[in-house]
């Protein structure tokens, strides 16, 4: 069995700019994906999602977005562009090959795959994000709530709620847009334990993305900070708007759910047909488990990508890895360049 220098799980974005960095370092990477094509999460994303950020400022390294930078690309846009990116990477990548377990002996790996390939490194990147693994909450009462429960990685358009009753979980960006888009044909709330906190879009003019670059708020370690208060929610005043007509609506979380029906905090109960968890993502790490790299709550142990428990492992794609970027189409390239650049000290390489 060939020995590779560095092996690459997940062919997103995160895999993609890990490539790169590695090609840039002289390596050349074998990148294993599960899907049968580029692109990652992005094709299982709702159809209307538009990116928060501006095309200037959402690209992997050495390759922009096309047209104009100003513009918000859609969810259908970047996954061209993801697939265009990786038809010219200079990387042995292969799709439909699903990693199960990773094997870690003797300062080298082994990856199983489902299909039952084995493949060896000396060093491994894991770049399946944190977008691939919804995370469910345990909510009071849910197990027995006979409505329907989707969480957004379930959610593509807003025709099949159309006269529905929807309580949607949470108050980032996503379940802003979501809660939007679906006030057109449903009654919705937007229920969450704290109030939406909304963030100008353009203050002064200036895209907020674009100050976060010049301020240098966007590679800065903001991990601790930023997870103190709650998500802010991008809006270029078209959201609030929405909420100020009183469909959709914000309210504080439920106390219960029973049967098909929400009790929320004053007491009141309503029936409600659909129930949608904008409660984020956890890290798709599971292969990883018995290697000492993951907590007792599979969270890796990491500084900065680079694992503290198993040499040679590294990660890309998690979200505030280093910045309040990391987890982005900008923030990808840069960390997947930092984690590369350890471990490529760290490694003999053959």
């Amino acid at each position: 069995m060939p020995e590779y220098p560095l092996l690459i799980i997940g062919g997103g974005q995160s895999g993609l700019a890990t490539a790169r960095a590695a090609n840039r370092r002289g390596l050349r990477p074998l990148l294993l994906d599960a899907a049968e094509d580029a692109g990652g999460s992005w094709p299982h994303y709702y159809d209307s999602l538009a990116l928060f950020s501006p095309a200037r400022f959402s690209a992997l390294p050495g390759r922009a977005l096309g047209g104009d930078g100003d513009r918000y690309p859609r969810r259908d846009e970047i996954v061209d562009y993801l697939r265009d990116y990786a038809t010219h990477l200079d990387a042995d990548i292969r799709h439909g090959h699903r990693v199960t377990r990773i094997q870690a002996e003797h300062g080298a790996f082994t990856a199983i795959t489902d299909d039952g390939g084995s493949f060896a490194a000396r060093a491994v990147v894991a770049a399946t994000g944190g977008f691939s693994r919804p995370y469910r909450p345990v909510l009071p009462g849910l197990a027995d709530f006979t409505g329907t429960v989707l969480h957004t990685a379930d959610y593509r358009r807003p025709c099949p709620f159309a006269g529905q009753r929807v309580v949607i979980v949470g108050a980032g960006n996503s379940a802003v847009q979501i809660a939007t888009e679906l006030a057109d044909t449903a009654r919705v709330t937007l229920a969450s334990r704290s109030p939406i906190a909304w963030a100008n879009a353009r203050p002064l003019g200036r895209d907020i993305h674009w100050w976060f670059v010049r301020t240098g708020l966007d590679s800065a370690p903001l991990r601790k900070i930023w997870l103190k208060g709650p998500v802010l929610v991008n809006d270029d005043g078209r959201h609030r708007a929405a909420f100020a007509t009183g469909n959709p609506d914000r309210r504080a979380m439920f106390t219960r759910l029973e049967d098909g029906k929400v009790e929320w905090s004053d007491g009141t109960r309503e029936s409600i047909d659909t129930l949608i968890l904008a409660t984020g993502y956890r890290p798709a790490l599971d292969y990883l488990h018995g290697t000492g790299a993951l907590d007792d709550g599979g969270a890796p142990l990491h500084t900065g990508g680079v694992s503290t428990t198993v040499p040679g492992l590294g990660y890309v794609g998690l979200e505030f890895q280093r910045s309040f970027s990391s987890a982005t189409l900008r923030g990808a390239g840069r960390d997947a360049a930092h984690v590369i650049r350890h471990l490529r000290a760290g490694r003999t390489w053959r």
